[in-house]
């Protein structure tokens, strides 16, 4: 085992509901820039920010020193290769690792020979006060604990040396003459800064229960991550120890270490660290989380049953990942995925009815609408949520119209009219962006009532990669599902205009222009829906792609038709339903969601790998994306009510338990078999479409009593 390909690369991750995370791999090693044991959000959710590295380990027993860690170096070396002393690794409810060693071949051991076992567990507590302890601003915390406990038949040592940072999400350290790391040692704990001649960084600490801790302060230079390489990306990273930290262990005795970063910690005298607080911590996040989503009877004794659950543990523990709170509109928002996404409009709207609604976080639910509806301008929502010193991003077409059928599919689950009356006015501002027009030559063509653009080298839809500045797969003019989109938005708008006027809750609303308005959406709904008609393709059985602004349509067979068929409400009918599901399914469907093209098409790109531009050229052009579930059982429920789903789940259920992010779904996969995931390991809206339709896909074959099984190495 001295290969790369040979450690188990499998990925873990902790959130903390703000922003920060941690993660890493369960050999131990750390093959991306974005691994690491204290990812700090500075400016929730923003700002997000390197500080604990890891702590490599050693552990002395019987007078031999064992290292624990695992690194990859640029040399080509491996070194220490601790791994292969591990013994087991699971991921739930904290991220847990075994090491050991057995001296004899029997149980009974003789003196001297080494019987010992390492545990070590990390968690990152939530960063939001509870309600009841919020100052304003709220209180937030970023901090990480590490617990270690022994066992053996003798005394043993553990060497610990942390690795720091304090350097940006996406971009690696290097060594600097200029860079120092200030440290203060005090009894149990050392507080750490970085400082240049032009910056001084983030004030954080470590501190631990038991152990003598001596600073040496050293550099160590190109570390290699290999993840990095295969995408073509910076792949070396120096990193900085301040010291070590010695602790001498009996059997059955532990240590603790927390890092937290100090400048948002006002309650750092509330709570000592001791040999208690990890637990405490463990057993406090899963009464969180029982609390979170006791709407769905969370409840592990259940789940762990041979019952069949309506939604497994795992996925809903995977969906709160997702939701952290952001400080700007002190409010929740939601993180598109891991390890390097930020919040993003469109998935946000995406995941919402998963997320939220399935899981009858209704509260959630409205936040999120709120501030995507905070920022609408010119009748568009961006796709690029700003931190707090940044413009939001107006570059999307359709984030718009997805927040109308989110707010739809809301109003339709709660009742929820106030905010209905709340919300109205962002319906109007979108409809009149789109229909008077707005940036990129976005507007509604007064020929035929779609919505088109014309600007050159921009994508305005989900399928937006850029290579060179240049669209991979550009769309100009009429794209299908955005045009669905605008039909069901409509068919929204006119329903709502009606009941607004038919009811006492509107007050302040005119009920002369409400009617007026209900007849407007309703007319013009029924216009698009004739106009949409162009969109078949009886050559293919198919709905186009996308109609050019020279009215040339572009016959490519891509999901985008199957999205249009699974919106809340559906222009087509079943004769063309029908032929387009099938389709879907003959020439797209895979174990693991829906290709972006068709593999018969020249362009198709099966698999997603090399550097940046080689994979945002798969990344429309054949690369399944797993969101894409959802639409395919909704389009197929439609328009063939009572036939099974042909659909079979454990494919992607055993990617959840045993592939990449363990407990999580990829962003995407290969279009060509075995569908090897790619992108980042844990994607919100392939978590949250697959929470939405756990049950109405056949599961007949999945083994009930392994839903709730741990993911074991």
């Amino acid at each position: 085992m001295d290969r790369i390909h040979d450690r188990d690369t499998r990925e873990w991750l902790l959130t903390n509901g703000i922003g920060g995370f941690a993660c890493g791999t369960v050999c131990d090693a750390h093959t991306r820039t974005y691994h690491g044991w204290l990812m700090a959000a500075l400016e929730p959710p923003a700002k997000r920010t390197l500080l604990l590295s890891r702590i490599d380990a050693a552990i002395e027993v019987g007078g031999q020193k064992i290292p624990l860690g695992v690194n990859f170096w640029v040399s080509g070396a491996i070194a220490p290769q601790g791994d292969r002393l591990l013994r087991s690794f699971t991921a739930d409810p904290v991220p847990t690792w075994i090491w050991g060693q057995t001296g004899g071949q029997t149980e009974e051991q003789t003196e001297g020979e080494m019987n010992w076992q390492l545990q070590r567990r990390l968690i990152m507590p939530y960063g939001l006060l509870p309600a009841s302890q919020r100052d304003d601003p709220p209180g937030l915390r970023n901090r990480t604990l590490i617990h270690y406990s022994y066992k053996g038949n003798q005394p043993a040592r553990l060497i610990l040396r942390p690795l720091i940072a304090d350097r940006t999400l996406h971009y690696q350290q290097r060594e600097q003459p200029d860079l120092q790391f200030v440290q203060l040692v005090e009894s149990n704990r050392v507080l750490l800064q970085a400082k240049t001649s032009t910056r001084v960084g983030t004030s954080w600490q470590l501190s631990w229960t038991v152990g003598t801790y001596e600073a040496d302060g050293l550099w160590y230079r190109d570390y290699h991550y290999p993840e990095e390489t295969k995408r073509g990306l910076a792949d070396r990273e120096d990193l900085y120890s301040p010291g070590r930290l010695t602790v001498s262990l009996q059997p059955g005795e532990t240590v603790t270490i927390g890092a937290r970063v100090r400048d948002f910690d006002r309650y750092q005298a509330r709570e000592m660290l001791d040999n208690t607080t990890f637990d405490r911590l463990v057993a406090a996040e899963q009464e969180r989380l029982k609390t979170v989503f006791a709407p769905y009877q969370y409840d592990r004794s259940n789940q762990e049953s041979n019952q069949k659950p309506s939604v497994p543990l795992q996925l809903l523990q995977a969906s709160d990942r997702f939701i952290v709170y952001r400080a700007v509109k002190n409010r929740p928002t939601m993180i598109a995925g891991y390890p390097w996404f930020s919040e993003w409009g469109r998935d946000t709207l995406i995941a919402l009815p998963g997320m939220a609604l399935t899981t009858k976080r209704y509260d959630l639910a409205k936040d999120l609408l709120r501030t995507c509806s905070d920022y609408c301008d010119r009748g568009l929502i961006p796709n690029r949520f700003p931190d707090e010193r940044a413009e939001p991003s107006y570059g999307s077409m359709d984030v718009g119209l997805w927040w109308i059928e989110a707010l739809g599919l809301y109003l339709e689950a709660t009742q929820d009219w106030a905010f209905l009356v709340e919300q109205y006015p962002t319906v109007g501002k979108i409809y009149k962006g789109l229909t008077v027009g707005t940036l990129h030559n976005i507007r509604v063509d007064a020929a035929d009532n779609l919505v088109t653009w014309d600007v050159p080298n921009l994508a305005l839809t989900w399928m937006d990669a850029l290579v060179a500045d240049q669209p991979v797969t550009p769309r100009k003019g009429k794209p299908i599902e955005v045009n669905a989109l605008w039909y069901s938005a409509l068919c929204w708008a006119a329903k709502w205009a009606e009941q607004l006027q038919q009811s006492d809750r509107g007050e302040h609303l005119d009920r002369g222009t409400l009617a007026n308005q209900a007849r407007r959406y309703s007319q013009q709904a029924i216009q698009v829906k004739q106009s949409l008609q162009k969109f078949w393709n009886p050559a293919a059985n198919y709905l186009f792609d996308c109609i050019s602004p020279d009215d040339i349509p572009d016959a490519s067979i891509r999901p985008n038709a199957a999205i249009a068929l699974s919106l809340s409400h559906c222009a087509f009918d079943t004769e063309i339903g029908q032929p387009v599901m099938q389709t879907v399914c003959d020439r797209l469907l895979t174990p693991y969601g829906l290709r972006s093209l068709d593999p018969a098409d020249p362009r198709y790109e099966g698999r997603y790998e090399g550097g940046i531009w080689q994979r945002d050229r798969a990344y429309h052009q054949g690369a399944v994306w797993s969101w894409l579930v959802g639409a395919f059982v909704r389009g197929w429920r439609r328009f063939y009510p009572g036939q099974a789903i042909p659909f079979d789940p454990e494919p992607l259920w055993q990617h959840v338990q045993q592939q990449a992010g363990l407990g999580f779904i990829s962003e995407i996969f290969d279009g060509d078999t075995p569908h090897l995931p790619r992108g980042a390991f844990a994607q919100a809206w392939s978590v949250a479409e697959l929470l939405r339709h756990w049950e109405d896909i056949h599961w007949e074959d999945v083994h009930w009593e392994d839903v709730a099984s741990r993911s074991d190495r």
